[in-house]
Formats: C-alpha cells, sequence, structure tokens
C-alpha cells in the first residue's frame, strides 16, 4: 500500500471536473484517504514549488495555484504513485496520451487539472504540506 498527494488544481475546479476526475481514481481502485478542499496562499505555493522559486516562469505559476480553490487527496492503493501518474499523462496536455486525465482534459502545459507527487520522498513530503497528522487517517 502506498500513499500519494493529489491536487485538483483551480482549472479542474473551475471547468467542473472535480467529479469526473476522482471518479477515474476510484473506478481504478485508488483509496481516497482523506479529501479537503482549500485555498493555497503564496506562502504555501513557495513550499510546494520550493524546487521552482527562482525560475523565471515561477510567479506565473503561484498566480495560477493560488488564483481558486484546489482540491486536496491523500490517495492510496498498491504502488499508487507511479499508477496515478500515469493516469494523469504527460504535464502538458498536447502531449499527454489519450484516455489519461490530462489527455482527455487539458491543452496546456500550466492549466493541467492535477497535481501529483512524483515519487515517496515528495509524496510524504507533499501529504505533510497539505495534512495535518490528525487529517490522515492511520495506515
Amino acid at each position: 500500500m502506498e500513499r500519494t498527494l493529489v491536487l485538483l488544481k483551480p482549472d479542474c475546479l473551475q471547468r467542473r471536473l472535480m467529479g469526473r476526475v476522482v471518479a477515474r481514481f476510484e473506478d481504478k481502485g485508488l483509496n481516497v484517504a482523506a479529501m479537503k478542499m482549500m485555498r493555497i496562499t503564496p506562502e504555501l505555493a513557495k513550499r510546494h514549488y520550493a524546487e521552482h522559486v527562482n525560475k523565471a516562469w515561477y510567479p506565473q505559476l503561484e498566480a495560477f495555484i493560488t488564483g481558486g480553490p484546489v482540491v486536496a487527496m491523500l490517495v492510496e492503493g498498491p504502488e499508487a504513485i507511479c499508477v496515478v501518474r500515469a493516469m494523469a499523462g504527460a504535464t502538458n496536455g498536447l502531449k499527454a496520451e489519450p484516455g489519461t486525465i490530462r489527455g482527455d482534459f487539458s491543452c496546456s502545459q500550466q492549466m493541467n487539472l492535477v497535481h501529483a507527487s512524483d515519487g515517496p520522498d515528495s509524496a510524504r513530503r507533499e501529504i505533510a504540506l497539505f495534512f495535518a497528522d490528525a487529517e490522515i487517517p492511520l495506515e
């Protein structure tokens, strides 16, 4: 059993795709162990995207991710990290395979609907950023 963080980004909520995206994860057999709707503050964005803060395009990323509500989910299941990332598809929606979330619903690099942790270390770090211990069910 593995856990990962999934964020449904502001564009996902604005386009009313939240239910369809969550259903895909559940249809796959993954479990949504914790979920909450929230606003990402500029401070949280800087912590979440720490490796990108000094890049020229970071201000646009921060404006996007803080520009509307997101849904943070702790998703769990066998090999959840790689399964969720495969289901999300390539970061650029124009290059994502049909059948993936981004391939079916996105045509943008930045407005790409979902964030998924890229490995076990980032999953642990990101889950801790978005969920307090009391919000996380015991494994």
